[in-house]
């Protein structure tokens, strides 16, 4: 591992992992989750007040800032860090995901993958060694091969997306330079274990600084997702971070994290509060239902954020209803605060010895409605494609 990134375990309970990586702009206290700001922003919300609600790292998209502004432009401004002025940890993603699942006319090669941008129509290339120099010119701190992520269940399209994202790391790794960026490998493998652990053993070989699970949260149930955790967290280095790609609801953050998991990303949060969707330890609630139009409690009591401390959950329906932007602002600054006091919570209760009795407890008291149960898994993958925060 480069001399810039550590990764350091501090407690252990059962699978559960608490510890710290390192980087060049500063220290991820794991298990972290990560909000994300595809645009180079995490809608509706300054940086100052990330670092007020104790974000440690953020995510952006590499497909996004390749078409609009451009790589080159933000390295001619000093980096994403400084052009988006985030003093702390970046990753960024490869921008296959979106290549695969939102560009028009995809081709795909053994050399890489043509693509027409969703936004203009132009006609794009992207190799390993294009996503490298992109993400070399962005500057984030981890960053992420160009990879295939496959429909889970189809074994034909698993093995071929497995035998060209391996072959695509070996390339990654040649081509990458910059010795102040942690390069991870990704391991794919649909839901099949054999195909999981040939992934692993090949990238393990490689020995990257940290590995990602990719390839989940896009329509496999969720004892499916488990199930694969279960099979390729203990093939992965203990001395290296571990990344759930693309998975960031409350109940499978804790069944990751009791898992071996130590990093997660999602759009959910930010996207649901933006729609009305706030997060409570009660399950979800959507402020925009008329029983809130007289309610002069705040969204959770007991909530120590800006928003729960300062506003009625009155206020914040009357906000969405009447289509103010303060209402998104409150319902994000709220929603992200959740997610990090969880996983703080998730961090206290590891290092004490009680990961499980803090898993337990979270879960028995935390609801999600039959629907929600029915469509979370086709809502994170739209989320995903959509790419958007």
């Amino acid at each position: 591992m480069a001399t810039w990134f550590r990764y350091t375990l501090e407690a252990q309970d059962g699978e559960a992992r608490a510890g710290v990586f390192t980087t060049p702009h500063g220290e991820i206290p794991l298990p972290a989750f990560a909000p994300v700001g595809t645009q180079a922003t995490v809608k509706t919300l300054t940086p100052d007040e990330l670092h007020m609600l104790d974000v440690s790292i953020i995510l952006s998209n590499t497909y996004h800032l390749y078409l609009r502004p451009g790589a080159d432009i933000i390295a001619e401004l000093g980096g994403l860090h400084t052009f988006m002025g985030w003093d702390g940890p970046i990753l960024t993603d490869s921008g296959g995901f979106q290549v695969f699942s939102l560009a028009h006319m995809r081709k795909l090669d053994e050399d890489g993958v043509t693509f027409r941008s969703h936004i203009d129509g132009s006609l794009h290339r992207f190799t390993p060694e294009v996503v490298i120099k992109t993400q070399e010119l962005l500057g984030s701190d981890i960053i992420m091969p160009l990879d295939i992520c496959p429909t889970p269940d189809d074994r034909r399209e698993v093995e071929e997306a497995v035998r060209l994202t391996n072959r695509w790391a070996v390339r990654a790794r040649e081509a990458h330079t910059r010795e102040d960026q942690a390069l991870f490998g990704i391991v794919q493998g649909g839901i099949f274990p054999d195909l999981r652990a040939q992934a692993a053993a090949f990238l393990v070989e490689l020995d990257f600084p940290g590995y990602a699970i990719g390839g989940l949260s896009v329509g496999e149930t969720k004892e499916q997702m488990y199930a694969t955790l279960e099979d390729v967290v203990p093939l992965l280095p203990s001395d290296r971070p571990r990344y759930l790609m693309g998975v960031g609801t409350p109940e499978d953050i804790l069944e990751a994290v009791a898992r071996g998991v130590d990093l997660f990303d999602c759009v959910l949060p930010t996207r649901v509060a933006r729609n009305g969707g706030l997060l409570t330890h009660e399950g979800r609630i959507n402020i925009r239902n008329a029983r809130f139009a007289r309610d002069p409690q705040p969204i959770e009591p007991g909530c120590t954020c800006y928003t729960c401390q300062r506003f009625s959950r009155a206020y914040i329906r009357h906000l969405f209803k009447a289509g103010e932007t303060l209402g998104l602002r409150l319902a994000t600054i709220h929603n992200i605060h959740f997610m990090q006091q969880l996983m703080k919570g998730i961090r206290q209760s590891i290092r004490e010895g009680r990961f499980h009795e803090f898993k337990e407890a979270f879960l028995a008291r935390y609801r999600i409605s039959d629907q929600e149960a029915r469509h979370r898994n086709k809502e994170a993958y739209r989320a995903r494609v959509r790419g958007h925060t």
